[in-house]
């Protein structure tokens, strides 16, 4: 049986999970028959109740399983541990499952890295700020000081990190020093350096990056300048976990805004701008909720 929610909204309001005693379940593993019974019937015995479910399977042989469960269970946060336990041993490792366990209340905490563009930056401090994104921020890195007196408005701390091609492999060792164990996301909110392989291996944590959709029509430098040279009719942003393989990690999230001949070199990247913004601020909120579940190069957004 399939229990189904609404499409996850854009931000605008607190994380709806987010009340006390509130927990979220996500579960990947190889479809088969029973396993939504041997899951909902281990929450039943320790007195949970469900109060949101949704599920996905690739194929009904040989697909994977994905779930999300929301439930409320009393005393929840004394007896996360315990709970998490429990749910391996009796249920994950019998099934092969992936899974996280957690307290919805307890906020994403979150690093910011950025260079000189301060849209996404600003958006995200701002939603944080209001409650309107379930995340922490507990880092601002950059590799510019130019954005520092602007963070340091919400009260954020700022570590200004130069890169160059000679001081990467050290300014990268800085970054992890700074951030690891302290954050649960790290995201590029227009950080204009390539993270390496060892980064991204090391650093622990899921990265979410965000860039224009001309790629790979338009990669490089100015590409609203060739954009509009080219007449395109739409541009927009993409949201993608970053991988070693440069831009091509699962996407998130994406959205487009349609402009004609009209529209000006100059203010193409105003409405790339918005776009941005929007885009990467829904990444965020989904992972923050615990909707994305990745498959292979692809996710599945609950």
């Amino acid at each position: 049986m399939t229990v189904l929610i609404e499409q996850p909204s854009a931000t605008g309001q607190a994380d709806p999970d987010a009340a006390g005693d509130v927990g979220r379940l996500v579960v990947s593993c190889v479809d088969g028959p029973g396993i939504v019974s041997k899951i909902s019937t281990f929450l039943h015995r320790r007195g949970a109740n469900i109060l949101q479910s949704d599920q996905y399977s690739t194929g009904p042989r040989g697909g994977r399983f994905f779930l999300r469960i929301v439930f409320h269970l009393p005393g929840l946060p004394a007896e996360l541990a315990g709970l998490e336990r429990a749910f391996a041993a009796e249920v994950a490792h019998p099934l092969g499952a992936r899974f996280q366990l957690r307290d919805a209340s307890v906020p994403t905490r979150v690093a910011l890295f950025v260079s000189r563009y301060d849209h996404c930056l600003l958006d995200l401090l701002w939603r944080a700020r209001r409650g309107e994104l379930p995340i922490e921020v507990v880092q601002v890195v950059s590799n510019h000081a130019d954005l520092a007196p602007e963070v340091a408005a919400f009260g954020v701390p700022f570590e200004h990190i130069p890169v160059s091609r000679t001081t990467k492999s050290a300014a990268e060792a800085r970054q992890l020093a700074l951030v690891r164990g302290r954050v649960d996301l790290v995201v590029l909110a227009r950080y204009m350096q390539i993270l390496s392989g060892g980064f991204l291996d090391t650093v622990g944590v899921p990265v979410i990056n965000i860039h224009h959709s001309f790629l790979p029509a338009f990669a490089g430098a100015g590409p609203y300048e060739r954009a509009k040279e080219r007449g395109v009719k739409l541009i927009g942003a993409t949201a993608h976990y970053a991988t070693e393989d440069l831009d091509e990690g699962p996407i998130i999230e994406q959205d487009v805004v349609r402009v004609s001949h009209r529209v000006t070199a100059r203010e193409l990247p105003q409405r790339g701008a918005d776009i941005e913004r929007a885009v990467l601020a829904r990444a965020v909120a989904w992972h923050a909720q615990d909707r994305v579940l990745v498959n292979g190069r692809t996710t599945i957004i609950f």
